[in-house]
């Protein structure tokens, strides 16, 4: 009984690394987003686009990690808007 319990929670972390790998990486299509584009299709969904003079850099930096946990946005997503936000600033 021990032996399938541990057969079976060996398993299910394989399983669970598998799932998070396919699902935590960058699909094709975000990747081959530029930062303006994810931009432009994500900040519009919720409130007016802010201009990149709205911030400093630091605060884009701080506005991105607030954003990506409000938008659901992936860390790649993320970067690429606020690497465009301080190109831009």
């Amino acid at each position: 009984m021990k032996k399938a319990i541990i057969i079976t929670g060996f398993i299910f972390s394989v399983l669970a690394v598998s799932v998070c790998t396919q699902s935590c990486a960058p699909t094709k299509v975000v990747a081959q987003k530029s930062g303006a584009q994810l931009w432009g299709e994500n900040c519009i969904r919720c409130h007016n686009m802010p201009s990149p003079t709205d911030f400093t850099d630091v605060q884009w930096e701080t506005v991105g990690l607030h954003m990506e946990d409000r938008a659901n946005l992936t860390s790649v997503e993320t970067k690429k808007i606020v690497d465009f936000m301080k190109s831009a600033n």
